[in-house]
């Protein structure tokens, strides 16, 4: 098969993953925000949690929608493009992917139409459990694709039978893989960072527009702590799962850093524009031994570098460096805006404050940003293998032919644009709604609107501004 047809079979998984990624991800946040919402209306009866329940269950179903049908698409990819890839780890994949069906996907199935519609016919309480059991379902589906990927990351549990095919000899070493715990922490958590940012900034977007939307408020609020008090757990878990590359993928961690040389006592490059050909960091800024502290906790630490593998089993080192780096600043951005936020409600004036809420509108997409980033981080740097040291990637792929694979990946390019381009934009329309009944008008009216029946109206009042609660 030739390069070029390896090349596009890569760019087309990697299209169609990074457009499912993102969908999952908001889908396991937001069941568990929608849970948290449904709780606290139990447990306080206020209105508000109940109203803004309703609101994100509508966004959570599109949502939904979308990962399963991408996820779909995605899958006939191990078919098409990548049959010996299937074939060789089908005895260990097949089973976990299954599970994962049988488990995670009929219990979301199976409560999703209570969580959807069952509101005004199960009670509160059942409604409730309904909700939580998507929630739990969403994570135990996590659960299982991220044992996957950590498997071809860090196989473990496994032997090669007469036809090279991996085979299963310790189920629970292959579930309980050895990066599986630190990638599924930090996965999850940043699942939960991006449904945070999204809900601070659509609460921040109706606050811009109605400073008195109290649904608005309590978005923003309950976006700001979590950002405050996760943030700093998912720096430390990411700083966990390095050290637990740094033992099991060096050259990935050597890309990510960008050293070429071993060295002890390794600087901490901030920035720089690796070039593969000279083997060097061209105009590096960098930081004396921290490299060394951060991943080894000692200042003279040994670092392997990138020379230390012939060239042909390095991954690309400049796409990992800056994917690294990307990810890394959106954290410390996530950390900043939390702090910030802080700040501004010791200060009484969170909801008030114009320049932060229209940070918190452009923040809001940024943990899709980050997801992607740390996806390709991990993916493109356990190139040039799909299963970690053991099965290539020029190996796994199907004998087809570049122009066959070029043809399939324009397609996929068009639809996907299209249809899912139409969902994203279905989605911020329903976000550009308000969460409450009362909205701003331009003349800095509060406008509200009475239904009956089929009929409604607007009707304007102008209440005296009073400083707002915090929630």
């Amino acid at each position: 098969m030739s390069e070029l047809a390896i090349d596009l079979a890569r760019i087309q998984f990697a299209f169609t993953v990074s457009f499912h990624i993102i969908f999952p991800a908001f889908s396991i946040g937001l069941a568990s925000y929608i849970t948290v919402l449904e709780a606290l209306h139990l447990k306080t009866k206020q209105h508000q949690f109940l109203e803004l329940s309703k609101y994100w269950t509508k966004i959570f179903a599109v949502t939904f929608g979308m990962g399963v049908v991408s996820g779909i698409v995605m899958s006939y990819q191990f078919g098409t493009n990548w049959g010996v890839f299937s074939d060789k780890t089908g005895p260990v994949l097949g089973p976990l992917m299954g599970y994962e069906v049988l488990t995670a996907f009929f219990l979301e199935a199976g409560f999703l139409g209570i969580m959807l519609f069952g509101r005004e016919r199960v009670g509160p309480k059942l409604h409730f459990l309904a909700v939580a059991v998507v929630a739990f379902g969403t994570l135990l589906s996590a659960t299982w694709i991220l044992s996957v990927n950590s498997w071809m990351q860090t196989p473990a549990g496994f032997d090669f039978n007469d036809k090279g095919q991996f085979i299963v000899t310790d189920w629970f070493e292959v579930v309980f893989n050895p990066s599986f715990p630190y990638r599924l922490v930090h996965m999850v958590i940043a699942a939960y960072l991006t449904t945070a940012f999204m809900v601070a900034g659509v609460g921040a977007w109706h606050l811009l527009r109605a400073p008195h939307n109290e649904l608005g408020r309590i978005s923003l609020s309950m976006g700001m702590w979590m950002a405050v008090l996760v943030t700093p757990i998912q720096i430390v878990a990411g700083d966990l799962h390095g050290l637990n590359t740094l033992e099991h993928q060096p050259m990935k961690v050597a890309a990510m850093e960008g050293h070429f040389e071993t060295q002890k006592g390794a600087p901490l490059i901030l920035f720089g524009i690796p070039n593969e050909e000279t083997e060097t960091v061209d105009y590096k800024v960098e930081i004396p031994k921290l490299g060394s502290i951060i991943l080894t906790h000692s200042v003279d630490g040994e670092i392997k570098g990138l020379k230390s593998v012939p060239a042909e089993e390095r991954p690309p080192v400049a796409v990992v460096f800056w994917s690294f780096r990307i990810m890394v600043a959106i954290g410390f951005l996530m950390l900043g805006i939390g702090l910030v936020s802080l700040w501004l409600r010791y200060k009484k004036t969170l909801y008030e404050t114009s320049w932060f809420l229209r940070t918190c509108v452009y923040a809001a997409p940024c943990g899709f940003l980050a997801i992607l980033a740390g996806w390709v981080t991990t993916e493109v740097g356990r190139q040039p293998y799909t299963v970690y040291g053991l099965l290539r990637t020029s190996e796994s792929v199907s004998p087809i032919d570049a122009s066959a694979v070029g043809a399939s990946l324009a397609v996929f390019v068009v639809v996907y644009f299209v249809i899912f381009g139409a969902g994203i934009y279905y989605l911020l329309k329903l976000m550009r709604k308000s969460p409450t009944k009362y909205e701003q008008d331009l003349d800095g009216r509060i406008v509200t609107r009475l239904s009956h029946g089929n009929s409604s109206k607007d009707i304007a009042i102008n209440p005296e501004p009073s400083p707002g609660k915090e929630s």
